[in-house]
């Protein structure tokens, strides 16, 4: 039972992505974050970007992956649809497929400029895996 979902947090929001594994939560948190910028359901797969992160912690790898997704973003000028992440012992490796930014065709809401410690939370509850934390936008 996999899914994202967004919470409200002052003037910044929260990202929250739910599944059945670790990974998984990290997928849907992943969407997530593509959700605050604009809708996934315009997006294509048209390209394909590796991101691999380390961190023994799994809150501080969850940090990390999405500082790592939005530093691609920033950088490559893409807005990622859909992820196949892979957790073995600290080491995330992820390919994340979507496509370049196009402003014809993506309406575009919000900058998120990093992730935050705030809310910053990865826990299993009830069978299912919870990877939270707000953007800053």
């Amino acid at each position: 039972m996999s899914s994202w979902e967004h919470f409200s947090h002052d003037a910044d929001i929260g990202i929250r992505g739910i599944g059945d594994s670790l990974e998984e939560s990290f997928e849907m948190a992943a969407q997530s974050l593509t959700e605050v910028i604009t809708n996934l359901n315009t997006l294509s797969l048209k390209l394909k970007i590796h991101i691999h992160c380390q961190e023994k912690d799994r809150e501080l790898l969850f940090y990390d992956w999405i500082n790592s997704l939005i530093y691609e973003m920033d950088t490559q000028k893409v807005l990622f649809k859909k992820f196949h992440v892979h957790i073995v012992d600290g080491v995330l490796d992820a390919d994340c497929f979507g496509e370049k930014i196009n402003r014809n065709t993506h309406d575009l809401a919000v900058d998120v400029k990093g992730a935050t410690m705030t809310e910053l939370k990865v826990v299993q509850k009830n069978q299912l895996w919870i990877a939270q934390c707000v953007v800053d936008v």
